[in-house]
């Protein structure tokens, strides 16, 4: 667990990640992070966005499904 300290950005207000947070969520500056609703009213802070695994849920059920088809078009 890490402690986070709330700090002033500008008009905005901030969390500085430790270098050892940024490592565990394997992102550096410039990347997004998403902050997604958890079980009993917690969060979850993390480099993995839902709607994108959900598309590629869906792509890779299709692929499946038309994996012939897609070889045959390959060729």
């Amino acid at each position: 667990m890490f402690a986070l300290k709330l700090t002033r950005i500008g008009n905005s207000v901030g969390v500085v990640l430790p270098k050892e947070a940024l490592a565990k969520l394997g992102v550096e500056k410039g990347d997004v992070v998403y902050l997604t609703d958890a079980p009993d009213s917690a969060m979850t802070l993390s480099a993995y966005d839902p709607k994108v695994a959900r598309q590629l849920a869906l792509g890779e059920e299709v692929m499946d499904e038309f994996r012939d088809t897609f070889r045959a078009l390959a060729k």
